[in-house]
């Protein structure tokens, strides 16, 4: 009889649905299925009495609010929250993991990075802005640099435009300003951009170029202000000569053998589904794993989308100043949302929950899955460089288009997105491997999804295989011998810097 049915822990007395089943379905010899249930969703594998405990990975989910039938479907209107664990007096350096699976390869052809720190898996020309004013006019030129200068300089990959809505009409001074800032200042400094600063200002605006760059960084051969110039064509003719000096600087730049030491990866997931913590999460930790053995930097992140499994991830930071750093985090981000009069439940979106997941708890339980099985040794605030090399975690919001900025500020050259719904997002300044959950998803988006987890959740392959193959992708895309999809069609979504100060 074909398997119906995904049971994680022993403990859980819910179970997910491979396929939708019919009413009437046998899915254990004692459980039958009281109705259709849908792909994904789970399944009562007992009777659940009112305010009882349901049971998946292991973890309460919430508790029932009303009685619950075996063979019943369980979906997210029939469970209320647990009250979030607590932050504080939490265990430290319990769970620390030696034996993580080896690395086949232990290097990738990457930039050296003329400033130090992670290399490039590109070589890009990037170029920063203060201020959103300014968008207008520079696109424009990138558009004309693209078209008759990029051609000339065959080892350039790409011109990027750090456009952002931040740079004025906010307040600049208040106390949360720091993290955009922060997060702006840093993505001038990403590896992919090979040193290279250009920096397009206004004149008039409250984020100002000393806020940007350092100060021995603060000079013409670097900055042009608009205001300063003679009119429209005058700011296109300085941005493209500003552009092609920088071009042939980078069109020096070959890639080398590396250890990977100095590759540095982003985790992060969207359009999440009940499968997502089964296939496509576990297998990403597999790979992040081996990466780890092999001396590279992953760094995973989306706070809401830990909360309630805080505890674990403490456990495995390896030493009280790391656990303590991210317990910071965590009341800072509960203070955030507090005032925003929401909390963590706010998370799960429409499509999570027709995907099977009824409610952040759960979400989070699956999205941890990507982090592996690796000791944390640093934690870092929204758009923070790091210091160290190993698992990292990066406090940052669990939107997409918000959780990636951040980890490029945090020196990501390459990240690795995983969907159960599926999402056709991308990064301009980074290589995005897309990893989905269900074979369903990659039958429907061939060339869109680059590696399908979903043959896990059907037996046609481990987590250790698919995370395998994740893995050289990964080493393939960082070398350059290989795009990913996102890549080849230019799947760049706009930057979306997060600003919890406020906007005057």
């Amino acid at each position: 009889m074909e398997k119906t049915y995904i049971k994680i822990n022993e403990r859980d007395n819910v179970a997910i649905t491979i396929h939708t089943i019919a009413k009437g379905t046998k899915v254990l010899d004692d459980v039958v299925s009281n109705e259709e249930i849908p792909q994904g969703h789970k399944i009562a594998l007992s009777d659940i009495s009112k305010d009882g405990e349901i049971i998946r990975y292991g973890v309460v989910l919430g508790y029932a609010m009303d009685s619950i039938k075996k063979g019943d479907w369980i979906n997210e209107k029939m469970l209320y929250l647990p009250t979030p664990p607590s932050v504080d007096n939490m265990d430290f350096a319990k769970y620390l993991v030696t034996d993580l699976p080896v690395a086949p390869v232990r290097v990738f052809d990457g930039y050296k990075n003329p400033n130090g720190g992670y290399a490039g898996t590109r070589n890009i020309l990037g170029i920063s802005t203060t201020v959103q004013c300014v968008t207008g006019v520079l696109n424009v030129a990138v558009k004309k640099m693209k078209d008759e200068l990029l051609p000339k300089y065959k080892n350039v990959d790409d011109i990027v435009a750090i456009n952002h809505a931040y740079g004025c009409g906010v307040a600049i001074n208040a106390p949360e300003a720091k993290i955009p800032i922060r997060a702006l200042k840093n993505l001038t400094k990403n590896p992919n951009f090979g040193g290279e600063l250009m920096v397009v200002a206004l004149g008039c605006e409250k984020l100002t170029v000393e806020m940007l760059l350092d100060e021995t960084d603060i000079k013409p051969e670097n900055v042009i202000v608009l205001q300063e110039l003679q009119g429209y064509q005058a700011m296109i003719d300085a941005l493209m000569k500003m552009a092609e000096v920088k071009l042939r600087i980078l069109d020096k730049r070959r890639r080398e053998p590396l250890n990977l030491s100095e590759l540095c990866i982003g985790m992060q997931c969207g359009g999440s589904d009940a499968f997502s913590g089964i296939t496509a999460n576990p297998s990403a930790g597999y790979a992040a794993d081996m990466l780890v053995e092999a001396g590279a930097t992953v760094m995973f992140s989306e706070v809401t989308e830990v909360r309630d499994g805080v505890h674990m991830i403490a456990e495995r930071c390896v030493n009280e100043e790391v656990g303590k750093k991210l317990a910071a985090e965590m009341k800072w981000y509960d203070a955030y949302l507090e005032n925003g009069q929401v909390d963590r439940s706010a998370n799960p979106t429409p499509g999570n929950k027709k995907g099977g997941l009824s409610n952040i708890v759960e979400k989070a339980m699956g999205s941890i899955a990507k982090s592996g099985r690796s000791p944390i040794v640093e934690v870092l605030s929204p758009g923070e460089m790091p210091s160290k090399h190993g698992l990292i975690y990066a406090a940052t919001p669990a939107s997409d288009i918000v959780c990636g900025p951040c980890q490029l500020a945090s020196g990501i050259t390459l990240q690795v997105f995983m969907t159960g719904r599926g999402t056709p997002y991308g990064l301009a300044a980074a290589p995005v491997i897309k990893v989905c959950s269900r074979n369903d998803m990659k039958n429907m988006w061939q060339d869109l999804i680059d590696i399908n987890a979903g043959k896990i959740a059907t037996g046609e392959a481990t987590i250790e295989e698919v995370g395998t193959e994740l893995f050289n992708f990964i080493i393939d895309v960082a070398s350059g011998r290989k795009k990913s999809f996102a890549e080849i069609y230019k799947l760049h979504n706009d930057l979306c810097i997060f600003n919890p100060a406020p906007i005057t």
